[in-house]
């Protein structure tokens, strides 16, 4: 049976993920490699003087800061955080509190292009990583029938932006994606892929 190195060098690694995302935890499965989920507490608040591309990569890693502090990194294993967010006419939209929010986040989306950033880190006992990404998206227009009943069917409160991209408003809405479609889905699997390769 043939190997791939990856997966052989990853087995002899304790791989932890800090992240509560069922998204995450999914994708990262698809690389093919066991691993534990324990997310630290962390606050995910951000400065509005930070730059909006800087956001997302300055939340991963706070959140590896903040396992290295609460739990400790040992020997052999590697902690991967990440985070999320959209960015539009050079606002962060995070998570939405309600479904008011929501929706008008999905109107500020709606037949536009905007930008998603995943920032992703990777922290061992002696060293750490971090890397973003950008994926444009652009939505066709949408109804407010159409951002409702997303909004009612799905609650996509736990989402950057108010959408997931696999699910049903991504799959009628969105018209152009370049770049990372996993990126958008909330871990760019290639740049974790190529991080883990060499931490």
């Amino acid at each position: 049976m043939e190997t791939c190195g990856f997966i052989e060098k990853m087995r002899n690694r304790r791989l932890i993920l800090a992240s509560g995302s069922p998204r995450r935890r999914e994708l990262l499965a698809d690389l093919g490699v066991e691993f534990i989920v324990d997310v630290p507490e962390v606050d995910e608040s951000h400065d509005e003087s930070v730059a909006a591309e800087d956001v997302a990569p300055m939340l991963a890693s706070r959140k590896a800061a903040a396992y290295r502090q609460q739990r400790g990194i040992r020997e052999g294993e590697i902690v991967i955080s990440a985070d999320t967010v959209v960015i539009v006419d050079d606002r962060v939209l995070g998570k939405p509190a309600d479904g008011a929010e929501a929706r008008e986040m999905l109107r500020s989306l709606s037949g536009r292009t905007h930008r998603v950033v995943t920032g992703v880190c990777v922290a061992s006992a002696d060293c750490t990583l971090s890397r973003s990404m950008a994926t444009e998206v652009t939505f066709a227009p949408l109804s407010d029938d159409e951002i409702s009943y997303y909004i009612d069917r799905y609650r996509p409160f736990d989402k950057a932006g108010a959408y997931g991209i696999q699910e049903w408003i991504g799959c009628m809405g969105i018209t152009h994606i370049s770049g990372d479609y996993y990126n958008v889905m909330g871990l760019p699997l290639r740049l974790l892929y190529e991080m883990l390769s060499v931490v």
